[in-house]
């Protein structure tokens, strides 16, 4: 499809580490030692964009507050797989993941504190998303609901929902889609076990899914995040288009800093700076333009025309919550197990 690689596509895989600003001069203290500061912000897959612009913004906001430069790092990669990382050990300041589920194992593990989404602003949820639909120019296939993506001659490239919190809303997005409108759990299960039964192969983030189907040409659909699926048009040239589907599932990608890892590191007060600034009219204006739903309602009053309209339902609302959600489709031999098999592919 595109006539070179992508600037994106280089970086899909592995850990991806900007510095943003010098550590020279710095008052602060951190794992690079010495007088400079450093912090680590573990993401999901696809904000790669949006927090190279929020780090820049931040880098000068903080110096001109505290007097201390700071350098930012970020590793990118599947939500679930990020929150493994790091109660394995890699040193993140901060976790900005795609689920709230994902967090509260970092939390469960004891390296962050108890109420933890009580410290930041909005239930420490400083932007939304949702799931929707890349297709193909003209969109041949005529996709336009979830109940589309299990025709026949369909493929539907979405990631893992072991490894990614995309695949994870992915799943429940389609679930949801037919009881929120009166289908019984039979009818959900039979329609997300169609949807797998057309998926061709199951990256394990959602960035290496855009690759697979943007770079590479395969598939009809490709379920997303919204901030993804701008992005992946706006990368394609004109041979993409989005397809907002009637509903979808509510993403509420929260974030925290890692309690044990910046108490050890002396970076707390930074740590917690930086998640706040996400707060600020600075940062939910860097929000919204990168197509994430800003939670200051005049941020998002202003960016009314660059977030259609659709019927999102809360995983809480649907499935009793994100613990709940997890023992029945994800866990061992839970739903996902059941319908998905690779060796039928």
């Amino acid at each position: 499809m595109f006539g070179t690689a992508p600037r994106w596509f280089s970086a899909v895989f592995g850990l991806v580490v900007t510095a943003l600003a010098s550590c020279s001069g710095s008052t602060g203290s951190s794992s690079a030692g010495g007088d400079s500061l450093e912090l680590l912000n573990v993401s999901y897959d696809p904000t790669r964009e949006l927090w190279k612009q929020l780090n820049e913004a931040f880098v000068p906001y903080h110096a001109q507050a505290t007097g201390r430069k700071i350098a930012i790092r970020q590793s990118h990669g599947g939500s679930s797989s990020q929150a493994r990382q790091v109660i394995d050990g890699l040193e993140a300041d901060v976790v900005t993941l795609a689920i709230w589920q994902d967090i509260d194992a970092i939390h469960k593990a004891g390296l962050i504190a108890e109420k933890w989404e009580q410290r930041l602003p909005n239930g420490s949820l400083p932007y939304s998303s949702t799931i929707v639909f890349v297709v193909r120019k003209g969109n041949p296939k005529r996709i336009k609901d979830w109940s589309d993506l299990v025709k026949a001659g369909v493929q539907v490239i979405t990631p893992s929902p072991k490894t990614s919190g995309n695949g994870k809303l992915s799943l429940l997005a389609a679930w949801g889609s037919v009881v929120e409108r009166g289908g019984s759990p039979e009818d959900a299960e039979k329609l997300v076990t169609g949807l797998y039964k057309n998926v061709p192969v199951l990256d394990s983030g959602a960035r290496a899914a855009t690759a697979t189907f943007a770079q590479k040409g395969i598939g009809d659909v490709h379920l997303t995040w919204e901030n993804e699926a701008h992005f992946e048009v706006a990368e394609a040239g004109g041979e993409l288009e989005i397809v907002y589907p009637p509903i979808s599932v509510l993403a509420e990608p929260l974030v925290a800093w890692v309690d044990a890892n910046v108490k050890r590191k002396g970076s707390e007060a930074d740590a917690k700076a930086y998640l706040e600034f996400l707060y600020t009219p600075q940062g939910q204006e860097i929000i919204a333009k990168n197509h994430y739903r800003p939670t200051n309602p005049n941020t998002l009053a202003a960016h009314e025309k660059d977030f259609p309209k659709l019927e999102l339902f809360s995983v809480q609302k649907v499935f009793g919550g994100w613990n709940q959600a997890q023992e029945k489709f994800f866990a061992e031999g839970a739903l996902f197990d059941r319908i998905y098999s690779p060796a039928a592919k």
